[in-house]
């Protein structure tokens, strides 16, 4: 197996490279926002805030900033934790103390996932230039070579062709199912964020109105 991955490789030519180190980059992305979207930044949200509320409803916000405490990395917590911090300040505190949260964390959420599509993008490019100059060199070869040189030197050419465009896409398909996966899980956690944060908002606003009645 490893002889023939070699043998490939090889017969691919210099245009394999850049493909190769495209991989490297792309799988060091991967395995990085892996890490954060899935075991960092990402929570229950729903869970979470069902917690918060009944926290909030019985007037216990310094449990509610302890439970944002439990999970410091993640991404909802943080911007929720902001929002308590300021719930004796009035609403326009909160909402501003929610909103400058919000700014802070979601492009760390964001940051490098619309990266993999652009070099998914770059290693198809580079498979089908490859394939293309494979072609150029084919027939060039066959315009000067002799008659007993043409066969070897057409497999050749042909070899750098179809590797370089098959590399390509080895690499470029997993990058494009890793980015949409990565998209699906950010535009979650992003979506929770401005979802529970408005909520928030609401329910410590009806706090601040419910102590100033009594």
């Amino acid at each position: 197996m490893m002889g023939f991955i070699a043998d490939f490789y090889i017969k691919g030519g210099s245009y394999m490279h850049p493909i190769a180190l495209c991989s490297v980059v792309g799988l060091g992305l991967i395995i990085e926002r892996f890490i954060f979207l899935f075991f960092k930044y990402n929570i229950n949200g729903k869970a979470f805030m069902a917690q918060i509320q009944k926290l909030v409803m019985a007037n216990n916000i310094d449990r509610a900033i302890k439970l944002c405490n439990a999970a410091p990395a993640a991404a909802l917590p943080k911007v929720i934790k902001a929002g308590l911090a300021r719930a004796n300040k009035g609403r326009d505190a909160i909402s501003n103390a929610l909103e400058e949260a919000s700014l802070e964390i979601l492009p760390k959420v964001q940051k490098r996932t619309n990266n993999l599509a652009a070099i998914a993008n770059v290693a198809t490019m580079l498979g089908l230039l490859g394939t293309i100059f494979g072609l150029i060199n084919a027939f060039k070869a066959l315009d000067g070579a002799a008659a007993d040189e043409k066969a070897k030197l057409l497999a050749k050419f042909i070899s750098v062709a179809l590797n370089t465009t098959a590399f390509g896409l080895i690499v470029a398909i997993p990058c494009l199912t890793a980015h949409a996966v990565l998209s699906f899980v950010t535009k979650k956690i992003v979506s929770e964020i401005e979802e529970y944060s408005t909520k928030l908002e609401h329910m410590l606003a009806h706090r601040l109105n419910s102590q100033s009645q009594r």
